[in-house]
């Protein structure tokens, strides 16, 4: 039955989220409101999102040797994929600031104490195992290429990839495969974890009704989909320090965006604030 309870949720009959249509007009809303909160709340947005260069630099260190030098840009380039599973801190921190609680640094752990937790466990799963498969199909699509002995030396990688026929192959085909698994993730997971936190329906309601934002909004989602690609991008070109600042305003303009996107639950079955 707990099982259950994760990817179906709490109710016995559970009601399906209502999905709004959006425009540009409310994209323009969400990061603006969520620039806001990052300027209202920047001790603890400095405090989290540090983590994520710092994580980044530190996998992208691995890969420095010669065995892992092709797996290095995929490495940085995956990482996004976890990019929603992080922010659930700055969902929780926007949350509070629209209620008008407390937002002190201490309240990014109250998701540890959400009703949804387990489910919001489940999805952080779920993208875990899509970055794993992301590096094995890299991996793959390299030795395919190239066979299984790895690289001499960093700039003479960099050469080949850059100078021949086989390099630009792997560019390529590289940047088009990493595409599909970024709108996999993108699709699944978009309202999926601002959902949960919001209110406990399980991972299946939440699955769903993010596939069906993107379907009912197909061309503001893309267009949000290439302004998150585009700022993380930005973010990631000074040894990914800029995503101190990038990603804390995405995981705030993400909430707004899931607020305007999808209605909220009738009150008897909204989600109990956790620890105001």
């Amino acid at each position: 039955m707990a099982n259950f309870h994760v990817i179906a949720g709490r109710d016995e009959s559970p009601v399906q989220p209502v999905v709004r249509n959006i425009g540009a007009p409310e994209l323009t809303e969400a990061l603006r409101k969520g620039l806001d909160d990052f300027k209202e709340m920047p001790t603890h947005l400095a405090f989290i999102g540090l983590i994520y260069p710092l994580l980044g630099v530190c996998l992208a260190a691995l890969t420095f040797s010669k065995n892992g030098l092709p797996l290095l840009f995929p490495l940085v380039s995956g990482f996004a994929l976890l990019g929603p599973l992080a922010a659930v801190g700055l969902y929780e921190l926007s949350r509070r600031r629209e209620l008008g609680l407390d937002t002190s640094w201490e309240h990014l752990f109250d998701v540890l104490r959400s009703p949804s937790l387990p489910s919001i466990l489940a999805m952080g799963f779920v993208l875990m195992g899509i970055f794993v498969v992301w590096l094995a199909t890299a991996q793959a699509l390299y030795e395919w290429l190239y066979g299984p002995m790895p690289p001499r030396s960093y700039l003479g990688f960099l050469k080949e990839v850059l100078t021949t026929s086989r390099g630009w192959t792997l560019i390529i085909l590289g940047h088009l495969i990493g595409f599909v698994f970024a709108a996999v993730v993108f699709s699944i997971s978009v309202i999926s974890f601002p959902l949960l936190l919001d209110r406990d329906c399980g991972v299946a309601c939440a699955i769903q009704t993010s596939l069906k934002a993107v379907m009912v909004n197909p061309k503001t989602m893309g267009v949000w989909a290439l302004m998150v690609a585009g700022l993380l991008m930005a973010g990631s070109l000074p040894l990914l320090v800029g995503l101190a600042v990038v990603m804390p305003i995405l995981g705030h303009a993400t909430w707004h965006l899931y607020r305007v996107t999808v209605e909220p639950p009738a009150p008897e079955r909204a989600h109990p604030v956790v620890n105001p």
